[in-house]
């Protein structure tokens, strides 16, 4: 008998726990063909998104990038701007292990504006801070320091380095 997908989940979390990614996300995969099974499309598509994230922390920005696409357009249809944010940051994040960065800005760009609409600060500061990032790696500092100012004034409960640091960097503007 085959375990339920809630089962799996949970055997893919303890494995990621573990810091055995490879074995998370090919446990996911199985709970989201489970879930595909039983026709719970967004547990689909969240399984998805967390097979994503255990084939980049193993490693393997293409496979991560190959298991988040189109797990957006799924919660798209669901009205779920959260979890598209979150799918489309997934995709942002392969994109820049991949070293395609210049498509990893413009999905950290979008990912950030789902964020914002679905009124997550937090989430949508940490994709901005992604994407400066990028800008500074690349050398666009100019760029890169008015991404870290947005990222700023979008968090919720900024910390005490990042109140200094967003003081410091109004000098920029």
């Amino acid at each position: 008998m085959t375990p339920a997908p809630d089962q799996i989940v949970a055997q893919g979390k303890l494995a990621f726990e573990n810091k055995k990614f490879i074995e998370a996300a090919e446990l996911f995969r199985q709970a989201a063909e489970g879930y595909t099974a039983a026709r719970a499309g967004l547990m689909s598509a969240e399984m998805m998104n967390n097979v994503s994230v255990a084939f980049l922390q193993a490693g393997n920005p293409q496979a991560a990038l190959d298991a988040a696409l189109g797990t957006d357009q799924i919660f798209e249809g669901a009205h779920d701007l959260k979890r598209q944010g979150m799918a489309v940051g997934n995709q942002a994040a392969a994109l820049e292990g991949l070293n395609r960065l210049d498509e990893a800005l413009v999905a950290y760009a979008r990912s950030a504006e789902l964020f914002s609409r679905a009124g997550e600060g937090d989430l949508q500061a940490m994709v901005l801070k992604s994407a400066a990032a990028i800008k500074l790696k690349t050398g666009r500092l100019t760029d890169s320091a008015f991404k870290m100012m947005g990222s700023l004034d979008v968090k919720d409960n900024p910390g005490f380095l990042e109140r200094i640091l967003k003081f410091f960097l109004r000098f920029i503007k």
